[in-house]
């Protein structure tokens, strides 16, 4: 299982996903806007007028958008992973 999440500099909650993940010791890429991706390639992926960070999970059947910091933190917790 690995976490993608997708970010941009000066971003609290991304910072604050990242840690998260950190701390429950999960596998995670950190993919930086206008580095990685174009804000365009951002919003077709996950909609206009989405937020910073958005996470998705990759796993063997596939990747899942989960969503953002708040969304990723009640996953790690439901899933047992914190």
């Amino acid at each position: 299982m690995t976490f993608l999440v997708f970010s941009k500099d000066g971003c609290p909650y991304c910072t604050k996903v990242a840690q998260a993940l950190q701390l429950a010791e999960m596998k995670y890429v950190i993919y930086k806007l206008n580095q990685d991706y174009t804000r365009q390639e951002f919003y077709k992926t996950f909609g206009e007028g989405s937020t910073f960070p958005q996470v998705k999970v990759s796993t063997e059947e596939g990747e899942r958008t989960i969503g953002g910091c708040s969304e990723t933190v009640k996953y790690l917790r439901e899933n047992k992973l914190i």
